[in-house]
């Protein structure tokens, strides 16, 4: 997802006149709340940061979602898991309009299940709260079994807040580091080796 949400940031940036830094340095802007990281990041406060997220959305919602790659590898693991009986569930910070049309772009909305993710009005943007969400929304036995697949620390956590393992993959935006500190479940660091690791159990 870099181009389309660094250049959706660059973009909400200029807007305020301000010379955005070049994509790779906005690459901690990949996964956290939006809101959450124009304040951490640029000393935004509150209103602001809303303002600079709607300025963003402005980008994304017309261009910015689209630009986007799937990693390779990634449309054949969620058929083998769909075929093999797995629930699969997307849980995502991003507005879940947002996640369901670039699923349906990249022709993969077709593998999941539930789509869970954040509203436009800023609120369910903890991933702890989306991940909550979304297990009760898949529920029973699906949801005693789940396990939280993302790159970053806030998926980490995400899951260790609702009592789920969690695979962290290094292929993402998260550096090694930040995922070790977070101590995931188990650490991935190719679309092969996670695929091990979630048809392992």
């Amino acid at each position: 997802p870099k181009p389309g949400i660094t250049r959706s940031v660059q973009y909400a940036l200029r807007k305020r006149g301000i010379e955005p830094p070049d994509a790779d340095q906005l690459e901690p802007f990949i996964g956290p709340p939006l809101a959450q990281s124009f304040r951490e990041r640029l000393g935004f406060d509150a209103a602001e940061a809303k303002r600079a997220v709607d300025d963003y959305r402005e980008y994304f919602s017309r261009q910015g979602l689209y630009e986007n790659s799937v990693y390779d590898g990634i449309p054949a693991l969620l058929r083998e898991l769909r075929e093999s009986g797995r629930c699969l569930c997307l849980a995502t910070s991003k507005p879940t309009v947002f996640a369901e049309r670039i699923l349906e772009h990249f022709d993969l909305a077709r593998h999941f299940d539930l789509v869970v993710g954040s509203h436009l009005d800023g609120t369910r943007v903890a991933k702890a709260e989306i991940v909550a969400t979304a297990l009760a929304g898949i529920g029973g036995e699906a949801a005693s079994h789940a396990v939280m697949v993302g790159d970053r620390e806030h998926d980490v956590h995400g899951a260790r807040s609702n009592g789920i393992d969690s695979i962290a993959v290094t292929y993402g935006y998260g550096t090694r580091e930040e995922l070790q500190a977070s101590s995931p479940t188990s650490l991935a660091t190719s679309v092969g080796e996670l695929r091990r690791l979630l048809l392992a159990v």
